[in-house]
């Protein structure tokens, strides 16, 4: 499954859909201008009645409100959207910058591991014909050998198709915890975007002033939650990359011998499913908008079970193979 594919397939939703508030514009240009006559007629009549001059600034407040709905794809959105658009990219850059040392460093991993191998003599147990080889080499005398190999590597393979499985299942759920943050925040921005003119509309209105700064402060903080999630995803490649460095450090003795019992991979996936639920939070840290804490609050407490779910699917399958079968 490319997860990737999928991310794209909701961005390319999100711009689909966009043109779906100009539906609204006509509802919303009704909306205004009722309120814009009630604002001005209101501000003129306190003015005359206290026998005071028309301040004219404020009144071009609803028009200027007017023009931002007439035109609201093109003045609000795409400036938004283009204002933000750099952070995501700068954001996204530094997570391909970190995914690429990873990957890097993973392949190096994986041959000095084999030249490991090579040095204890059992270069047969990640070598299929290494194997094979050996066996030929072999003969009828040496059936005990034969017997030992064939046992050692037996369960050899079968501690690497479980650290194989678990690995996978753990993966495959952090890449489900980032498509489920994306899915809800387009589901957001579209809900955002396309009743955007109605909010505007309604600001226009005394006692709903604020509307207009809320809708703004939440579509930002929302779009916001790409380029959290993708620093998220960078300081977990980071660390990964940080834990290699290391393994590679001890895979270049000589003497070291690795003995694939290392689960930290794991508890870092597992630790990321559960993160990824906290990028909504952070992202209002950043633009502080009102209204958002249920949404949040339901996010959080998806993000405890999904976690929860996660460890008890490894931690108990990891309890039943003797707990040393998950590595990396």
């Amino acid at each position: 499954m490319e997860f990737d594919n999928l991310h794209q397939v909701l961005r390319n939703l999100y711009e689909d859909m966009i043109p779906l508030c100009s539906d609204m514009i006509g509802v919303a240009k009704g909306l205004a201008g009722l309120g814009a006559l009630f604002y001005v007629a209101y501000r003129v009549w306190q003015a005359l009645a206290r026998a005071e001059p028309i301040d004219v600034f404020p009144l071009l407040r609803p028009f200027a409100i007017g023009l931002c709905i007439l035109f609201f794809p093109t003045i609000v959105l795409g400036t938004i959207n283009a204002v933000m658009s750099p952070i995501v990219r700068g954001t996204h850059s530094i997570l391909e910058t970190q995914t690429f040392d990873m990957e890097a460093y993973q392949l190096q991993k994986e041959e000095l591991e084999y030249e490991a191998r090579v040095r204890e003599g059992k270069a047969w147990l990640v070598d299929d014909e290494a194997y094979d080889q050996k066996l030929k080499d072999l003969g009828i005398w040496d059936t005990p050998e034969i017997i030992g190999m064939w046992s050692e590597r037996f369960w050899y393979d079968i501690k690497m198709w479980f650290r194989q499985v678990v690995r996978d299942l753990v993966e495959l759920l952090f890449n489900a915890a980032a498509l489920i943050i994306d899915t809800i925040r387009t589901f957001f921005l579209v809900v955002l975007s396309i009743l955007g003119p109605i909010a505007f509309a309604f600001s226009v209105y005394d006692g709903f002033q604020a509307t207009l700064t809320q809708w703004l402060s939440r579509y930002i903080s929302v779009y916001l939650w790409l380029p959290v999630s993708d620093l998220f995803s960078a300081v977990l490649a980071r660390i990964q990359v940080l834990m290699l460095e290391a393994d590679i450090k001890l895979l270049e003795d000589p003497n070291y011998i690795p003995d694939d019992s290392n689960g930290i991979y794991i508890v870092f996936m597992l630790i990321g499913i559960i993160g990824y639920f906290t990028v909504p939070t952070v992202a209002n840290w950043i633009i502080q908008s009102g209204g958002m804490g249920s949404a949040n609050h339901a996010i959080n407490k998806t993000a405890g079970k999904a976690g929860s779910y996660a460890a008890g699917m490894a931690g108990g399958a990891t309890g039943n193979i003797g707990g040393r079968l998950v590595g990396r």
